[in-house]
């Protein structure tokens, strides 16, 4: 069985977000999915079939953590689309059909890829108790994710260089949201090609912190479209490996436009 290693919204090797893909020709069981998603332990694996044609999609598609199967998934979507289209699998957009209903992943001749997801709804909280003092710095802003696939917690914080130093106390961060915290600040400079800065961390799916999340710029290009006055812009997650997500909202939908590149292409030998 085939299985490849696919790093997502970068253009080179060993940066991005790493996530598992393996095409098949129906899902086993869900035991099965979650024991190879702790084997190849990135933040997600991604497992895909093929559906009947005529259909509202042309993919089935899940996404597993090493601990629990997620609602939603950026990077290993793309990572999926780069392969099907890479390997000729699939040709021109791909509708897939997942946990949050049908995703559409458009590539195009330069290698860039746009995945059409819903737009994440935020609404303005009082800070709670104690995020300051995990994240061991004080937010601007901060606006709970109220859609049924994410749950995050976003905090504004006050610069970019406050963003880069956070050093949070994980555990401690998986106790004011489902999923994790989004922390963000306005670019220093957008001169160097991004707009907004973000760090994600969800330890509650066994990630203390995910090195780039296409689903939370479903709330990010929200939050930051409305601060800035344009729909169309460019986050920078600053994990270690880091990597650009490219932007653009249309209401209730948010377009993620990134890149990828296929670094292990092998065979998983347990069936």
């Amino acid at each position: 069985m085939r299985i490849r290693i696919v790093d997502a919204f970068t253009d080179r090797p060993f940066a991005g977000n790493p996530a598992g893909v393996l095409l098949l020709d129906a899902f086993p069981d869900d035991g099965w999915l979650q024991n190879v998603a702790k084997e190849v332990n990135h933040a997600e694996t991604a497992f895909a079939h093929p559906l009947p044609p005529g259909g509202d999609a042309d993919w089935a598609l899940r996404w597993f953590t090493p601990v629990a199967e997620v609602d939603m998934c950026g990077h290993a979507t793309l990572a999926t689309a780069h392969v099907l289209h890479t390997t000729h699998a699939h040709e021109g957009p791909v509708r897939f059909a997942t946990r949050s209903g049908v995703l559409v992943a458009t590539p195009a001749e330069d290698g860039w890829i746009t995945l059409d997801f819903p737009t994440a709804p935020l609404t303005p909280v009082p800070l709670p108790d104690g995020v300051a003092e995990a994240l061991g710095t004080e937010p601007l802003a901060t606006a709970h994710d109220t859609g049924p696939h994410l749950g995050d917690l976003l905090v504004e914080l006050p610069d970019e260089k406050s963003v880069l130093a956070l050093r949070p106390d994980h555990r401690a961060l998986g106790a004011y949201s489902r999923r994790g915290l989004i922390a963000t600040a306005r670019a220093e400079n957008p001169a160097l090609g991004h707009d907004f800065v973000s760090r994600c961390f969800f330890p509650n799916f066994g990630i203390d912190e995910d090195p780039v999340t296409g689903s939370a710029h479903t709330a990010l290009a929200p939050y930051w479209s409305a601060r800035l006055g344009r729909t169309t812009l460019t986050g920078l997650q600053a994990s270690p490996r880091s990597g650009l997500v490219r932007t653009e909202l249309r209401g209730d939908r948010t377009l993620l436009t990134g890149r990828a590149v296929t670094v292990i292409d092998g065979d998983l030998l347990a069936q």
